[in-house]
């Protein structure tokens, strides 16, 4: 049975709602403007690319949580989302833990839109070669945006800290990447047998 478009237009909806209230008195305007970037980013590629190459739902589903997240800690920051304090103080933990949530999804998300992307794009549907290149995929990815990071770091100086979020952990870059790599793995040995099944069972008309 064909999807109805109505999921990734309600999707679309909600996550233009939550990027409107997540912009409402951010802790910093200037961090929220940089990590609600990638969502404002999509918003246009995936409209511009529905009818020609319409996704999965269940990649739809994912963009939106990563969304949401990106927007939970462009609002307070990585360092001081309120769900990741809780983390910490349940697990005795040395720092908010937030931002390996959000690396860790950086990984599983774009592993799931890689995979999608290649099956249906490309000749490697059944090749072994497939989930090795998603995982390539998934760590360049991560380590472009640590690049980013980079770059804000030198351009702003100082007001790049919460944007960097590294919290006094020199490993912090290393931590972002082993995570990614982390979710891009979880989410190909956890979901690839449900992707194939969303991707066969039809996408959005």
């Amino acid at each position: 049975m064909m999807l109805s478009a109505r999921l990734p237009l309600g999707l679309l909806g909600l996550t233009v709602l939550a990027l409107v209230i997540s912009g409402i008195g951010p802790a910093d305007r200037l961090t929220w403007a940089m990590e609600v970037a990638p969502v404002v980013i999509a918003i246009p590629i995936l409209w511009a690319t529905y009818r020609r190459f319409p996704l999965s739902s269940l990649v739809y589903g994912l963009l939106f949580v990563h969304g949401l997240i990106l927007m939970l800690g462009g609002h307070y920051t990585y360092a001081n989302v309120p769900a990741g304090f809780w983390v910490q103080d349940m697990f005795d933990l040395a720092r908010n833990p937030y931002d390996r949530l959000g690396h860790f999804a950086q990984g599983f998300i774009p592993a799931i839109l890689a995979r999608e992307i290649l099956v249906r794009a490309s000749p490697l549907k059944d090749s072994k070669w497939l989930p090795f290149l998603v995982v390539c995929f998934c760590l360049a990815f991560s380590a472009f945006y640590e690049l980013i990071e980079w770059w804000a770091a030198v351009a702003l100086g100082q007001g790049a800290n919460e944007f960097l979020g590294t919290q006094g952990d020199p490993w912090d870059t290393q931590w972002d990447m082993f995570l990614a790599l982390c979710g891009a793995i979880s989410a190909l040995v956890l979901l690839s047998r449900v992707h194939d099944r969303n991707m066969t069972g039809g996408h959005p008309r």
